[in-house]
């Protein structure tokens, strides 16, 4: 097993159970307690994990971003609500945009049974999930290729997507507060998505229940600048109250 599928399943394990113990991994993984010390070094240097006695604990910070392939295996259930949900909104000949988080890619593989769409995307997760898909027009943005993330970034990307218009674009955020606005953990990523909210007719933020009452480090839009919130869970009555002044849509699955 490589170094980085290794770093990643010990991340997968961290999220599913807050902690890890050096023991225990280095029987599941049959390497070395003193190699898998590394793994927990590089992980903490790497701002995902704080050693402790014999092991280590997740750190939750929101300004740091897991790995995609991490990410995307995380809160499976609340994904798969948030796509379904969301793919109500998407109609036969639609011009969309999907951001590059891991609920679009859940999103996307719900759509596939729609008719002559255009997506347009800086995915590399999603190209890779339509390229069976037959009478769509798939674009990708172009663009710098960050490393642990399969998403494009940067000038050539924000380019990409000023240049056109599309119906609805499809977004997700690290956090959402009603004074702070819609924020994320990296600034070149929120630029991308200013741009691609700028480049659509309506903006639909995806957030599960978590992101609520929370604030990142780079702001991209008010609370109030989005035409729709998806959500899994039934929002607290002060959010309901805030989206209904704003005259923002807010969508939850009804029990």
């Amino acid at each position: 097993m490589l170094a980085l599928e290794r770093k990643n399943l010990i991340l997968e394990k961290l999220q599913e159970e807050k902690k890890v113990v050096v023991s225990e991994l280095s029987a599941l993984f049959g390497v070395s307690e003193e190699t898998i010390r590394r793994d927990l070094e590089k992980l903490e240097k790497d701002g995902l994990a704080t050693k402790s006695y014999g092991g280590a604990v997740l750190k939750e910070n929101i300004g740091i971003d897991m790995p995609f392939q991490v990410r995307k295996k995380a809160n499976m259930a609340a994904k798969q609500r948030l796509a379904e949900l969301a793919a109500t909104f998407i109609h036969d000949g639609d011009h969309i945009i999907l951001d590059a988080s891991s609920t679009a890619v859940f999103l996307a593989r719900a759509i596939k049974d729609r008719e002559n769409l255009t997506v347009l995307t800086n995915s590399v997760e999603i190209l890779l999930e339509l390229s069976d898909v037959t009478d769509w027009n798939i674009i990708c943005s172009g663009g710098s290729l960050r490393e642990g993330y399969l998403a494009l970034v940067g000038p050539k990307t924000t380019e990409s997507f000023s240049g056109f218009n599309a119906d609805k674009v499809f977004f997700s955020c690290k956090g959402i507060d009603m004074e702070r606005g819609i924020t994320d953990g990296n600034e070149m990523f929120s630029h991308v998505k200013q741009v691609m909210m700028q480049s659509a007719r309506e903006k639909i933020l995806c957030i599960d229940h978590t992101k609520f009452d929370r604030i990142a480090f780079s702001r991209m839009a008010n609370a109030a600048d989005v035409d729709a919130v998806i959500t899994d869970e039934k929002p607290k009555e002060r959010w309901l109250n805030f989206f209904e002044r704003f005259g923002v849509k807010c969508v939850y699955p009804k029990e």
